[in-house]
């Protein structure tokens, strides 16, 4: 990951607007189902519109068939009928029972879903996580996957 495409702060140095973020995916923390990880994480979208989105991880007794919480808040959006653009997108975590934060950076997958509605919606939008003691802001999700799929790489569809 190229240095120039996210920085690290402390929670005091972010915007108003990113703390709100985090606050809102602490909250969708709540909604964690992580009986077998113990490993809660939420997630929150920001549209242009005002509206937040959320999700958390939900997970199955029947691995892998449980969904983290980047992807659930992103289905959610995906599948509902407020289409404005991604502005932002939050995602914490911590061990159950645990009152600090911990590292959340989102997994393969779900960088690959990320980049997906990135495209879908032809505007970069902004990725905010814990990493260790600071917070990485990136200014797009293509900066957490530099090398991933595209529809065009695919093949003939006919």
């Amino acid at each position: 990951m190229a240095e120039e495409n996210f920085i690290k702060k402390d929670f005091s140095q972010l915007t108003e607007t990113q703390q709100n973020l985090l606050k809102n995916a602490e909250d969708a923390v709540v909604n964690s189902y992580a009986v077998y990880s113990n490993f809660e994480v939420g997630a929150a979208l920001l549209l242009e519109d005002g509206t937040i989105v959320k999700g958390s991880n939900q997970e199955n007794i029947a691995y892998p068939s449980g969904i983290c919480a980047e992807r659930s808040a992103l289905f959610a959006y995906g599948s509902g009928d407020n289409k404005a653009k991604i502005v932002s997108l939050a995602v914490v975590a911590r061990f159950k029972g645990s009152p600090t934060w911990a590292t959340g950076a989102p997994c393969g997958a779900c960088r690959q879903v990320m980049l997906e509605y990135e495209r879908i919606q032809k505007v970069p939008y902004e990725v905010i996580f814990r990493y260790e003691e600071e917070y990485i802001v990136t200014s797009s999700a293509k900066s957490l996957l530099p090398f991933d799929f595209h529809l065009d790489e695919l093949g003939s569809r006919d």
